[in-house]
This record gives structure tokens, C-alpha cells and sequence, in this order.
């Protein structure tokens, strides 16, 4: 089995809600949430 990596994330989350939610501006952004199929997952270009 390959051993997977932890990749750093950029981002900071500072409260829940239901969406994207700009903290500087206060803009808030349109949200779908939704699973990632195996055959989705096979369609990303993974970067090492």
C-alpha cells in the first residue's frame, strides 16, 4: 500500500458556516458541497 502525505493547507478556519465567507471583505460565496466518487477522484492531476 503506498503511504499517503499530509499536504499543508493555506487557509485558516475561523468559524462555520454555510458558506465561503470572506473574512476580510465579509463576501460571501455561493456553496455546494458534495462527495467525491472514485471516478471523480481519478480525474484530478495530483502534483508531487
Amino acid at each position: 500500500m503506498k503511504e499517503s502525505k499530509t499536504l499543508p493547507l493555506d487557509f485558516i478556519i475561523d468559524k462555520l458556516t454555510n458558506s465561503i465567507e470572506n473574512s476580510i471583505t465579509g463576501e460571501v460565496f455561493d456553496t455546494v458541497i458534495t462527495l467525491l466518487t472514485t471516478e471523480d477522484n481519478n480525474k484530478i492531476k495530483k502534483s508531487d
